[in-house]
């Protein structure tokens, strides 16, 4: 009979359960940081603030190399102040090109929700910008005719009273004010002025001071930090950009090593206690959320005007 077999499974459970040895379940291990960190950034599209385009598009090596995890990136525009409008007219050009010679790799995007179907698809969204401020030449027409281009964010490097003027019409159309490289003053008076979170697209946070820093977690804006092969110092600077400005206005700019990627750098934060949540911000959820709160106001703004 089964239930009087001695080697029945639920006998022997009986049987070490009466004399008190029954073996307690082995506890999986925890799992490596480096594991965790994998997993963590396989879970979600990371944003990137600033890439470079190649000026010179080689059929045989396309698409671009970038980090694996890499779901979405801001391709900048920016040229030489000689090239002007006429050379981000021809680099706008180019990255069409590139796009529609990389279909099943890069989808271009106009918005957030573009970006999430891309992403979504298993493509790479492209969003164009950030322009240079030289190649405004000082015409809101021009910053319109990006617009219409598809450009969702302008380089603003000085403070004057056209800057004035475009920050306020970018905030209506809808783009990116990108502080990266603007100095102090300039990041201070843009930010009493824009109504929009602002983005620091590829930022150095040494030449950010502690009340910059946190006058940026005030607007919401998003200081995106590129990251080196010296993960310990990259970490150095992103804590601090946390502790000054909050846990919501830190981002990734770029890597300087892409078959690396940014596993070493999120193993190192959650090494140093950084929280998932923090960590997802970090990768996705807040130049997300910044590019989609200048969407929000951009629409509310041209309803109010329109009724």
């Amino acid at each position: 009979m089964a239930d009087l077999d001695d080697h029945h499974p639920f006998s022997v459970a009986r049987a070490g359960a009466a004399s008190g040895e029954l073996d307690t379940p082995e506890q999986p291990r925890p799992l490596d940081e480096l594991t965790r960190a994998r997993a963590l950034l396989a879970a979600q599209a990371v944003v990137e603030g600033h890439t470079e385009p190649p000026r010179v598009f080689d059929p045989d090596d396309l698409p671009p190399v970038r980090a694996a995890e890499a779901g979405a990136q801001l391709w900048s525009l920016r040229v030489d102040p000689d090239e002007g409008v006429i050379g981000t007219l021809r680099r706008i050009d180019a990255i069409h090109a590139l796009v529609a010679a990389c279909p099943e790799d890069l989808r271009l995007a106009h918005s957030t929700a573009e970006m999430a179907h891309a992403v979504n698809c298993g493509r790479v969204a492209v969003l164009l910008g950030p322009v240079s401020w030289s190649a405004l030449g000082g015409s809101l027409a021009a910053l319109r005719a990006y617009h219409a281009l598809g450009v969702r964010a302008v380089n603003l490097t000085r403070f004057d009273g056209f800057a004035r003027e475009a920050v306020r019409e970018m905030n209506r159309l809808g783009l990116i004010v990108d502080l990266a490289g603007a100095d102090p003053e300039t990041i201070r008076r843009t930010l009493a002025l824009t109504r929009a979170p602002v983005l620091l697209t590829r930022a150095d946070p040494q030449e950010l001071p502690d009340d910059v820093l946190r006058l940026l977690g005030e607007n919401g804006g998003v200081c995106m930090l590129p990251v080196t092969d010296d993960v310990q110092t990259t970490a150095d600077a992103f804590d601090r950009v946390r502790t000054l400005a909050g846990p919501h206005c830190v981002g990734l700019s770029h890597t300087t090593s892409p078959p690396d990627g940014y596993a070493p750098l999120v193993a190192e934060l959650l090494h140093r206690a950084w929280p998932a949540p923090d960590l997802v911000a970090l990768a996705h959820t807040n130049p997300t959320r910044a590019l989609r709160e200048t969407e929000f106001l951009s629409r509310t703004t041209r309803h109010r005007r329109a009724a």
